[in-house]
Order: structure tokens, then sequence, then C-alpha cells
């Protein structure tokens, strides 16, 4: 199933069909922890039902970010042509949705029509491509992958404010801003992410430079200091004024890619706030606002960018803190969330109760970044991956993909 409702211990599929988005997520965690028995059975289930020849729309983010980028990292811890080969059937059929005026692509595609929907797009659905197309240029030696999805995520950052910021949403047709709105949450997150991983795992120059563009205006107009920690608020992309002082388990993230970009003083400052977030309120809301403590958005569907930025800041300082972070919200997340059957998302972190959901990103992500925390650093060594958004690692090469 792509999906795992652990209270009344069912599957959920997104599609009506499964994609198997829960083995092919676990699958590089069972072989990073070392569960050799699970990572066959994931990988079986894997090459006997997993098929995109199926007339079905798939939203393009999700699955690029899950599916392609699981079976990529399962190609390479692997060694399995069959890995790649589903990765490239997968490509081809997300292509078309890329065939806009700008470049930008469609949110959705039908994986066997090539049919296109919905042209009102945001940053992070945009620019979340980088690392798995580049990846498969790397293995297809066609630089047509790379150079589609770069184009993209550059549309994005050709049209930022004079300020260096993007919005919200866009019209991927027209390339209009439909909310201009900006902050490093949701829907832009992942774009800031994979500009900079881009260099990171290809040596691409013209990302890195968008990304530090960037990030200088997120530094100087988003972050913002209260008595309970640093948090980044909302602005107009325009004018640079506050629109709304909301944070959340999401924003959680920007902490790990500073540390991991080097700037580490002020990824310390960022996480005090993050482990407030979650201590504050027992664990941490989706989202609240930070001037007035007010929980805005009651729901935790166990996110791991806070874990995240934990792994990322102790592998940087070694700094027994963020150990004790983890420790803690690790401890919150056995406590409050197992079930007879896997981990509950919480409905509410104020009353405590669950909901029937376990995403295949509780795999993917978080039992890994939580494993990773305290695993010897030979386990998985920076140096030599970089991990998509989803947490799937991707071997670093020296060659260039643009």
């Amino acid at each position: 199933y792509d999906a795992l409702k652990p209270i009344s211990r069912k599957g959920h599929n997104w599609y009506g069909t499964s994609f198997l988005m829960t083995p092919v997520d676990a699958y590089d965690t069972f072989v990073l922890l070392g569960l050799d028995k699970e990572a066959r059975e994931a990988k079986e289930l894997i090459f006997a039902g997993l098929n995109f020849d199926v007339d079905k729309e798939v939203q393009l983010f999700e699955v690029n970010i899950r599916l392609m980028g699981g079976l990529l990292s399962g190609y390479e811890l692997s060694g399995d042509q069959k890995f790649l080969d589903l990765a490239k059937d997968l490509g081809q059929r997300l292509l078309p949705a890329f065939s806009t005026p700008t470049g930008m692509p469609f949110r959705y595609v039908n994986l066997k029509t090539g049919k296109t929907r919905d042209s009102i797009s945001n940053p992070a659905e945009i620019g979340t491509y980088l690392l798995e197309f580049g990846k498969l240029t790397q293995y297809t030696h066609d630089s047509t992958w790379y150079q589609v999805v770069k184009k993209a995520a550059l549309e994005v950052y050709k049209r930022r404010s004079d300020n260096d910021l993007p919005g919200t949403t866009i019209n991927v047709m027209t390339g209009e801003w439909r909310n201009t709105e900006s902050q490093i949450g949701a829907r832009i997150d992942s774009y800031y992410e994979y500009l900079y991983k881009a260099w990171l795992l290809f040596g691409d120059q013209e990302c890195r430079e968008a990304w530090e563009i960037h990030n200088k205006s997120i530094k100087k107009f988003l972050l913002t200091e209260v008595p309970s920690g640093v948090f980044c608020t909302r602005v107009d992309m325009k004018s640079g004024k506050e629109t709304n002082p909301l944070y959340g388990a999401l924003d959680a993230y920007y902490a790990g890619i500073l540390a991991l970009s080097g700037d580490v003083q002020t990824a310390r400052n960022v996480q005090k706030g993050n482990y407030y977030m979650w201590t504050n309120f027992g664990i941490e809301p989706e989202e609240f606002n930070f001037r007035t403590d007010q929980i805005t958005d009651p729901s935790y569907p166990l996110r791991p960018e806070n874990i995240e930025s934990c792994f990322y800041l102790y592998r940087n300082t070694h700094d027994d803190q963020y150990l004790r972070m983890g420790q803690r919200m690790i401890g919150d997340i056995l406590k409050k969330c197992k079930t007879k059957a896997g981990y509950a998302a919480v409905k509410n972190v104020q009353t405590g109760e669950l909901t029937d959901s376990m995403e295949s990103f509780f795999f993917a992500e978080t039992l890994k970044y939580a494993f990773l925390l305290f695993a010897s650093e030979q386990t998985l060594d920076l140096e030599k991956i970089v991990f998509n958004t989803e947490a799937h690692p991707l071997k670093r090469k020296t060659t260039k993909t643009d």
C-alpha cells in the first residue's frame, strides 16, 4: 500500500491502485538499519508489483520525491538495474508536465496519456526535481532530464521580487504570481533546499548562486527574534513587510539546511526556536503564531524536519544538546504516537487525539533521521551522499550534469 492506517489496521492507496509508496520509501531505511530481511521483502514487493503503465493522474511532486527518489537510491544501494529501469520509466511519464510556455510544470500528469492539469503551482512543486532528474542524466548520459527541471527551477528564480523573494503560488502558463506572500515552509521549502543541494550533488554554480541570493533575503526579511527563539515569519515578497507571524513543523528544516551550508550560528538560533515549538506544545503543531503562542493548526502528521535539523547540527558541531533534543522528540513520538500496528499521526497535539494515518515518509525520513542522529558517522558519510527531500540518499559524484 501507499500508506498505513495504523488504528484500523488497513492500507490506503492514494489513487485507488497501489504505487507501493511504503516499500519504496522504506527500502533504503531498511538497508541503512541493517534490516536485511525487511529490505529483501520490500525489494521483492517493488519488483513484483510496481507498474507505472496505468491510466492514473498523479501529483508530480510527491511521486517524484517518494518514488523516483526511492528507486534511484535503491539502485545506488543495491546495484540492481530494475530499480533504475523503473525510475527511467517514471521519469518519461512525468516529462509531459513540463510542456508549458514557461517550462514550469503542471501539478498533475496522467501516467498513461500524459494529460496534465492544474496550472496554479508553487516553487516547491516546480523546483523539487533537480536531484532526481539530475541522477537520470548521470545514468543515461542524456542531459535533457536535468536541463528540463533546471529551467523550471530557474524560471521561479527569475521571477523573484526586487527583494529576491519568491511568492507562494504562481501560474505556470503565464508566469504571474497568484499569491505574493513569501515564507520558508509549505509550498516553498524544498525549492530552496534543492538549489543548494544541486550544488552539493552536481557542482551546479548557478543553483548555488540562486540559493545564496535567496538565503541572504530570508535572513534579512524573514528571520525574526522573539523571547522564545528565532523563527521565520511570512512577508509580502515585494515590500518585505510581515503578513503573518506563522511558523510550523515544515519550516523546521531551515536550521538543517543552514547547518549543511555552513551557517552554523544562524542554524543554532533557528533550532532553539524549533525545539521551543516542540516542547511548548508537547509535540510540535503543524502551525502556530510565534508572537502570540496560539496554535493555528494542531495536527502533527509524524513529520521529520525538526529531528532532521538536529541531525545536521549534531554532525556539524558534535554538540550533545542536539542529541538531547532528538532524544526528547523521538521519545515523545514513541510515547504518544505508537499503536498496535505502527505509529499514528496526531490530530491535536493539545488533546493527544490520534488520527488513522501513517504516511510513507515516516519510514523514509522520520525513522531514518532518528536512527542516524545516534548512529556511527561511518553508517552514512555526508561527504559522500546528499539526501533528497524525502531523505533518500543519493551518491555525490564529481561529474557535472550541465
